[in-house]
């Protein structure tokens, strides 16, 4: 079956990054994505994640390389390409003087939604994502979770057999950003693809088929989550709960190459205190990010404002 994107040396360069210096922002990456698969595309900020969207997209044209969408050359059918393509964008590209509805039946006008059906398909998405009451509210009168949920309603109107999500769930409520994720889940079932980027690694680990790692524009790991964890899995880590005279707890994580010398580790740790709890830690989504990164996971949230 052909791949939905497949890309070849794909770079991207601008021509003035800091102190006025080329920036390779995207560096001759290679990666496929099958069809059906949710796709994630993880990596700090400013690591080319929205510059490789933007091109794939069409909002950039790639410095060099190759990239085919949906069996369509990037360069030469990009008309093709925006047919079929749902784009979920970082920061939201809907109008502020329309109303909730009014966006979405603009958005189906612009992608050839028969007349008929547009205000049906409107009213559906608006019960979808929880904003049926709000039909009639400016786009600019929406809190900033509800806007970002039109956001992904609209990149929604035509059906598409691939969508771009660019941080779909920044903003959004618990609830909201629940109702998203069962979303992205129905659309699997119904084999839609997703390409997905997120700074919340936990949301990646529970949606991705497979991940990329891209770091300075290089993609660094490429794997299916399952895989990319179990080469963490080689060290074995333990975790113990300590309780001392006073009732305080403490617990405290030790890693080795097998469980014994672990475990012998771990308990000259207790010092006089009761062992509470032992547990062995698996590796997580998170884990493997900081090994390939060199960076805690929660630098990956807190600028989500800068651009890659």
């Amino acid at each position: 079956m052909t791949d939905v994107i497949s890309v070849e040396q794909l770079t991207k360069v601008y021509a003035a990054g800091k102190r006025g210096l080329p920036l390779r922002a995207v560096d001759a990456v290679d990666f496929a994505v099958r069809p059906g698969e949710v796709f994630g595309f993880l990596g700090p900020n400013g690591a080319g994640k929205t510059s490789t969207i933007r091109m794939l997209t069409g909002l950039s044209r790639p410095t060099s390389g190759r990239a085919a969408v949906l069996g369509f050359d990037l360069l030469t059918d990009l008309p093709r390409i925006k047919k079929h393509i749902g784009v979920v964008p970082e920061v939201s590209n809907l109008y502020d003087e329309l109303s909730a509805f009014d966006n979405l039946v603009f958005a189906m006008q612009l992608y050839g939604v028969p007349r008929a059906e547009r205000k049906r398909v409107a009213a559906e998405l608006l019960q979808r994502f929880r904003l049926a009451e709000k039909r009639d509210v400016l786009f600019a009168r929406l809190s900033r979770g509800m806007k970002r949920a039109l956001t992904i309603a609209a990149a929604l109107v035509h059906h598409p057999s691939l969508l771009f999500l660019d941080e779909p769930t920044t903003g959004l409520d618990v609830m909201s950003a629940r109702n998203l994720r069962n979303t992205i889940a129905e659309l699997r079932a119904q084999g839609t693809t997703v390409f997905l980027t997120t700074h919340y690694l936990e949301e990646a680990e529970r949606l991705c088929d497979r991940v990329a790692v891209i770091v300075k524009g290089r993609i660094v790991a490429l794997d299916s989550v399952a895989n990319l964890k179990a080469h963490l899995q080689q060290r074995t880590e333990v975790e113990i709960t300590l309780e001392d005279a006073h009732g305080g707890i403490e617990t405290k994580r030790f890693a080795g190459d097998d469980v014994a010398s672990v475990l012998q580790a771990a308990l000259g740790q207790t010092s006089g205190r009761r062992l509470v709890a032992v547990n062995t830690v698996l590796p997580t989504l998170e884990d493997v990010f900081v090994q390939l990164t060199g960076l805690d996971a929660d630098i990956m949230r807190l600028d989500k404002g800068a651009k890659g």
